[in-house]
């Protein structure tokens, strides 16, 4: 490998040169114009992500790694269009425990949430103890025993909006700290925008796809987040045969609304003064 160390992405131009560690968060195998073929890939440190290209010995190469992958690299700088852009002489897989020697560490090639994740998750579990209906606390706890190694750390969205991990915890208490704010002002009901902010956006742990690289699962592409968080929801209050009939027509109105407009993908506009508090303060934070 060369002698140098790259630079993080933030800072790679078209004079860098030398290698580097990275996540493979996208990977190509596609034609050349003279019938070869090369490689198309974007990496990913914790700083951003970079199209990469392999022209010389692509098809060898390829089955060096996967998409998902930590990768070390040989690379030069390059300026194609406009953009930099790195051309590879070398890509393998990541050996942590031979590469640790030369600095590899998993968490500068993951965009992360500037949070520590488990100062996060312990804020999340107190604002739940703050619930006030019993049932509510309970389905509340039931969820996040259910799909709490996903949401610790899973992302928003791919792009928009907290894209990356921890994001998804980060956006919902950021709507838990803000939304109870203005609940509390206008005098109506924390509880539900503290539950809202749980389950409004609980598809996403089915909708996105996440190994370093995000990306959207089968059912995220067909179905999308807010109709696979309503099953779950469902799914959820089926456990507790004696639930409320009003506590669930709400939470499912808050997960069903919570884009604010049909245009915006909610199939139903939100009619309470929660929801209305509620899908102004998620668009706020989006």
């Amino acid at each position: 490998m060369a002698i140098f160390r790259l630079p993080p992405i933030a800072e790679i131009d078209g004079s860098a040169s030398g290698w580097g560690f990275f996540l493979c968060a996208q990977k190509d195998l596609r034609p050349t114009k003279n019938g070869g073929s090369y490689l198309s890939l974007m990496l990913q440190d914790a700083t951003g992500e970079i199209a990469a290209k392999v022209f010389d010995g692509a098809e060898s190469l390829n089955t060096q790694f996967n998409k998902g992958d930590f990768v070390k690299v040989q690379a030069r700088g390059n300026v194609f269009k406009q953009q930099v852009e790195l051309v590879l002489e070398n890509i393998r897989r990541v050996n942590p425990a031979k590469d640790a020697a030369d600095g590899f560490r998993e968490e500068d090639c993951i965009p992360s949430s500037p949070r520590p994740i488990a100062e996060m998750w312990q804020e999340l579990l107190n604002r739940i103890a703050e619930v006030q209906r019993p049932e509510l606390r309970a389905l509340l706890e039931r969820v996040i025993a259910t799909y709490g190694d996903r949401l610790r750390i899973w992302p928003a969205a791919m792009t928009v909006h907290h894209a990356y991990r921890g994001g998804l915890l980060e956006h919902l208490l950021k709507i838990m700290e803000v939304g109870t704010l203005l609940a509390d002002a206008y005098h109506v009901n924390r509880d539900i925008i503290i539950a809202g902010a749980v389950l409004h956006d609980i598809g996403k742990t089915e909708e996105l796809t996440y190994e370093g690289a995000t990306g959207y699962s089968i059912a995220g592409n067909l179905v999308g987040h807010i109709a696979i968080g309503f099953g779950m929801l469902r799914d959820a209050i089926r456990q507790d045969p004696s639930f409320p009939d009003d506590l669930r027509l709400a939470l499912e109105h808050i997960v069903l609304s919570h884009h604010g407009a049909r245009e915006n993908g909610s199939p139903v506009l939100p009619l309470t003064v929660e929801e209305l508090i509620f899908a102004t303060v998620d668009d706020l934070d989006a």
